[in-house]
């Protein structure tokens, strides 16, 4: 349901921070060394090619091994990841078909014709189709009814052969979002959006039906990459219902000491130093500087921004909230942008609505 640039992360929402925070900017005003020069950013982002990440019941210490000589910080690397997550989902979807039959289906419902939600939905095709997962797809006008989308919901909602239900954002200025995403099942809401999800998600003792698909892919990298968050200080920047609020009641609910900054947060790079984890989602090209890094931490840097670039072919290119080439002499692992969170968030929504196949019919 969420829509993004790469990263489902809507930067739309998070205005409001991002204004609130650039009043309020850090010290240093010079610019990020990546800005000056285009290729030395995207050098310093690529990922190295990192053995096959771990599986989650074996993974190593903390990134401590793989820094070079120069002690830049580790690549996690959300392609690789991401690659791997997939392949694993493709055995348990060829395990489902020969024992039971069944075939996950994922329902995805596009309203109106942005190239960038096009493109979302052909990609999510893609990987559908990529791992044996059948997808259903709805396309309609611009002027569509809010009626006419809830009707289409409310038949995915009673289809057995349909397992997840996304309706891509952002929606026609016109509809409510609110009254069509509630419409979807709770059972079958593979975004996690649902208010239901999100308040079980938020109580001790209780477990969502689904974990919204963004801060669930920034948490399966820390947990492949073998960082710890059990009893450690961490800290979100931004607070969307899509990335922020989520990320920071999962950190919390893996038993870390959680601090939100946001719009109102009084020294925004005070608190952050303090982080051993940073998850930034607040949509801010480059604004999480190196002096804002404690020595070693990991950090998950969401946001994906595009900025002028006139020796790029396509006149601008991507970089995270986080100045990748300041932070990664700081921090002991780090995301690139792009090539980090992104690729996660589809992988979740796949392992999502393979979730959800097996809980309706059953199957372990």
């Amino acid at each position: 349901m969420a829509s993004s640039i790469l990263s489902d992360c809507s930067t739309a929402r998070l205005l409001p921070l991002r204004r609130a925070l650039l009043q309020q900017r850090v010290p240093c005003i010079r610019p990020c060394p990546a800005l000056a020069s285009p290729r030395r950013l995207f050098a310093a982002a690529r990922p190295q090619l990192l053995p096959r990440p771990p599986r989650m019941d074996s993974v190593p210490a903390a990134a401590s091994s793989a820094e070079s000589a120069d002690a830049s910080a580790k690549v996690i690397d959300g392609k690789l990841v991401a690659k791997q997550v997939r392949e694993e989902i493709a055995v348990e979807v060829t395990k489902m078909r020969d024992a039971i039959g069944i075939v996950p289906g994922l329902a995805v419902i596009l309203v109106g014709s942005r190239k960038d939600s096009q493109t979302y939905v052909r990609n999510k095709k893609k990987a559908c189709e990529a791992v044996g997962i059948k997808s259903y797809e709805v396309n309609l006008p611009e002027d569509s009814s809010e009626e006419e989308v809830i009707r289409h919901i409310a038949s995915f909602n009673s289809d057995p052969s349909v397992h997840g239900i996304l309706v891509q954002l952002p929606l026609p200025r016109h509809m409510n979002d609110e009254n069509i995403l509630n419409a979807v099942s709770i059972e079958k809401d593979v975004d996690g959006f649902h208010p239901l999800n999100i308040g079980r998600l938020a109580m001790q003792g209780r477990d969502p039906f689904f974990v919204p698909c963004t801060p669930k892919g920034c948490m399966e990298l820390l947990h492949r990459y073998g960082v710890e968050i059990k009893g450690k200080r961490a800290v979100v920047i931004g607070r969307s219902n899509i990335v922020g609020m989520p990320a920071a009641l999962l950190l919390q609910k893996a038993n870390a000491t959680v601090s939100i900054v946001h719009s109102q947060t009084k020294n925004p790079e005070e608190i952050t130093r303090q982080a051993d984890i940073v998850i930034a989602a607040v949509g801010v090209a480059n604004l999480v500087r190196g002096n804002w890094i404690k020595p070693g931490a990991a950090i998950i840097d969401v946001g994906i921004n595009p900025v002028d670039d006139p020796e790029s072919p396509r006149g601008y290119r991507l970089v995270g909230d986080v100045c990748y080439e300041e932070a990664s002499k700081v921090a002991g692992a780090i995301t690139p942008v792009p090539g980090g969170v992104g690729p996660m968030t589809i992988a979740m929504l796949l392992s999502n609505t393979l979730e959800s196949a097996k809980r309706i019919h059953k199957f372990k």
